[in-house]
């Protein structure tokens, strides 16, 4: 594979994990703004946190920073979410 395209897939890779993350952001402020976690599923949110946290140390294990950066940046962003719905619920 040549390295220009090596170097492509890297960029997009961590721009997509930090874009996974952030999209958790609009369900956090609706969350904060409302003061209400209706219709939010605990279990998903609880899932999604363990996933990323499982993914975390896969990074670390194979010291991929990329991996490790994108996965906490969506760690933090759906553990928002996560705390969101045991505030308001």
């Amino acid at each position: 594979m040549p390295e220009w395209l090596i170097e492509v897939v890297e960029v997009t890779f961590g721009c997509g994990m930090f874009l996974n993350g952030a999209l958790f952001m609009p369900q956090v402020i609706k969350i904060y703004k409302t003061k209400s976690a209706e219709g939010l599923s605990l279990t998903t949110f609880a899932g999604f946190n363990l996933i990323q946290l499982l993914a975390m140390l896969h990074g670390y294990i194979h010291n991929d920073w990329v991996l490790i950066f994108g996965f906490a940046v969506s760690f933090l962003c759906s553990g928002a979410v996560t705390l969101g719905i045991f505030k308001y619920r």
